[in-house]
């Protein structure tokens, strides 16, 4: 019973502190409440993201690994629609199927389809990277933000302590206790909602960087086979 009323009486106290604080202070704890649920809806929306990112990459690899051709691997593209290398895949097959067989005959013009294979690769792989980031730029400016609004809380605070004991004309605790207490749970917001922003923007910038490497050097090992085709036909032309 001892322990449910301690628990009770910090959970009273500290909406006490909410509630008694004044307009500026409840703005500025408002502002950081908002941030940290954008953020929270962010970072629980990106984790899954990128774990079926990452799942789905290392099926569809595995698939294309052991595809006989590219048509029975097309048809199986569909089934990994999180998938950043499915997606460069099918942006790479359908630039490829552009080309018909009279331009593979001649080397230039084989050339010229590689490259434009090569550009469809890296358009669609920018293109994938840059829908993993999105909404990244929210947690890297509630990080770098969220301290100095609680800052901005804890000045503001201060500035009231001294000025009710201005008015007073006293320094006792009963003067100076609203302003600090304003200043400490602004500052505790700002930091509380910074802290989680700041890990989990780090985190996933590792985690799209390593999807990044995959899909780059998935867009090599693509391009290489595809060249290696082109110039096995016109080696047989020749």
């Amino acid at each position: 019973f001892k322990t449910m009323n301690s628990h009770q009486a910090i959970q009273t106290g500290f909406m006490s502190l909410i509630t008694q604080s004044g307009p500026m202070a409840k703005m500025v704890l408002l502002l950081l409440l908002v941030a940290s649920i954008f953020c929270w809806a962010i970072i629980i929306s990106k984790w899954r993201t990128m774990m079926r990112a990452q799942m789905q990459n290392t099926k569809f690899l595995e698939v294309f690994w052991h595809g006989k051709n590219l048509d029975e691997i097309l048809n199986k593209v569909d089934k990994f629609p999180a998938s950043p290398v499915a997606a460069v895949f099918r942006s790479g097959v359908k630039e490829l199927k552009k080309l018909n067989s009279a331009e593979i005959e001649v080397r230039n013009s084989a050339s010229e389809g590689v490259d434009n294979i090569y550009r469809a690769l890296i358009r669609s792989s920018n293109a994938e990277i840059a829908s993993l980031e999105k909404h990244l730029s929210w947690l890297a400016t509630t990080a770098s933000a969220a301290p100095f609004v609680g800052l901005f809380g804890t000045v503001w605070g201060i500035m009231n302590s001294f000025q009710n004991i201005g008015i007073t004309g006293g320094a006792n605790l009963a003067v100076v206790a609203p302003g600090i207490s304003e200043a400490l749970i602004t500052t505790a917001t700002g930091i509380a909602a910074a802290i989680p922003a700041v890990i989990a923007y780090n985190h996933f910038s590792g985690q799209i960087k390593r999807l990044s490497v995959d899909v780059e050097c998935f867009c090599q090992d693509f391009l290489n086979i595809i060249q290696r085709s082109f110039m096995g036909t016109g080696a047989r032309k020749n």
